[in-house]
């Protein structure tokens, strides 16, 4: 049997009055989702252990069975996997965000819509101005950049923009958790207020602001770590064969490659809301006629979620399902080999929090065969009563591929 996750980031939210009292995963429509969870099992996943931060890189991980004790470096890290840095044993790789400050504070943590073209001619200036033989900027996607410091110490307390937009920026800086980082601390503080000179009269940042776009105005790091010690899911899983990660995400990119999969990258893969959904079905399809596993991930709900837009949201998810799940569901109906299909979020982005939160997340499988339970359509409330209960840890992937 072949298997593959549909991962929509940060799908989940919380009850929204406007929508009369339901979440957006059950007021959407999302006929071939319910259709997964009719015909299928249903649960719900605590993909952040206790202790951790509520980020991505934590929720991706342990949806692919990684102990978060064992393996959790940060964002940076897999940043640098992802677009093919390799990290030295005292590297700190930090993710580096372009975001837009205004009136001293965080206006938001990705610079409204910045192209990667853009992000490249920032990030290559500030390289040239600020980079050394221990500091080095690298360009990632749009505004997800990397940082790596040479010698750096890792025990730092480092804010994701994305927590705390129209916080002032200078009340959320590094701080050290540790005397022995308090050098780095001072280092990365610096290196943010002196790309701020840099940025502000920068060409490209004047450009932007005539034409009425946020300015990407400052760097802002953190998720900060050294290389993890990740198995591969084919040593873990022998029944994998070959496997396929797809996403528009550097992060999860990494993940990817620690765990052993093939990255594909989707022409037209943005990230956002207006991603290229059917490009990426049809590369998962693709994958799984070569390969045994795919990790398909769709970021666009997570920014909706982060930018508090309810209606865009909901357009989101009903998209991931009209233009992502239902396609695969159709072309893996007959195959020979049969497919085991799993959708879910990482974790939940309420509108009206704007950033991620911990709790469980709905989850639901199919594959020939199954004996379905009860729950007859995928949200978070629907999923409580299926026959999997509450699972952590690697439960899920475990469950997922015993069949």
């Amino acid at each position: 049997m072949k298997h593959i996750i549909i991962l929509g980031d940060g799908m989940a939210d919380w009850k929204v009055p406007a929508l009369g009292g339901k979440t957006l995963l059950q007021y959407a429509h999302t006929p071939n989702m319910d259709k997964i969870a009719r015909l299928g099992r249903n649960g719900m996943l605590q993909t952040v252990p206790e202790g951790f931060h509520p980020g991505s890189e934590v929720a991706n991980s342990a949806i692919l069975g990684y102990d978060q004790h064992k393996v959790y470096e940060g964002r940076g890290p897999l940043e640098a996997a992802s677009i093919g840095v390799e990290l030295a044993d005292d590297d700190l790789a930090l993710r580096c965000n372009l975001i837009c400050i205004e009136d001293g504070k965080i206006k938001n943590h990705s610079c409204g819509r910045l192209e990667t073209e853009e992000a490249d001619v920032l990030i290559r200036f500030l390289q040239e101005k600020l980079g050394n033989d221990r500091i080095h900027f690298y360009t990632g996607v749009q505004y997800r950049h990397l940082l790596v410091v040479k010698g750096g110490n890792k025990h730092l307390r480092c804010t994701p923009p994305h927590d705390v937009p129209g916080t002032p920026f200078r009340d959320c800086m590094v701080e050290a958790e540790v005397p022995e980082a308090q050098e780095t601390a001072d280092l990365l503080n610096r290196l943010i207020l002196e790309s701020q000179q840099l940025l502000a009269d920068h060409p490209l940042n004047l450009q932007r602001k005539q034409e009425g776009r946020d300015p990407a105005n400052s760097i802002w790091p953190w998720g900060g770590g050294y290389r993890p010690a990740m198995t591969p899911l084919t040593v873990t899983y022998p029944q994998i064969k070959s496997g396929a990660v797809i996403t528009a995400v550097d992060l999860i990119r990494g993940i990817g490659r620690y765990a052993g999969l093939q990255v594909i990258d989707v022409e037209g893969a943005t990230g956002l809301y207006d991603t290229n959904y059917e490009g990426k079905a049809e590369a998962a399809v693709e994958a799984l006629k070569k390969g045994d596993f795919v990790y398909l991930h769709v970021e666009a709900s997570d920014e909706a979620g982060h930018d508090g837009d309810v209606e865009l949201k909901l357009k989101t998810i009903e998209n991931l399902d009209r233009r992502a799940v239902g396609p695969i569901m159709e072309a893996v109906k007959d195959w020979d080999e049969p497919v085991a299909i799993a959708v879910l979020p990482d974790h939940p982005t309420p509108c009206a929090h704007r950033t991620h939160t911990a709790e469980p997340v709905p989850f639901a499988i199919y594959y020939p065969g199954i004996e379905a339970d009860s729950v007859q359509a995928f949200d978070e409330e629907a999923a409580k009563a299926g026959s999997y209960g509450l699972l952590h840890g690697d439960e899920f992937i475990r469950e997922f591929m015993k069949h």
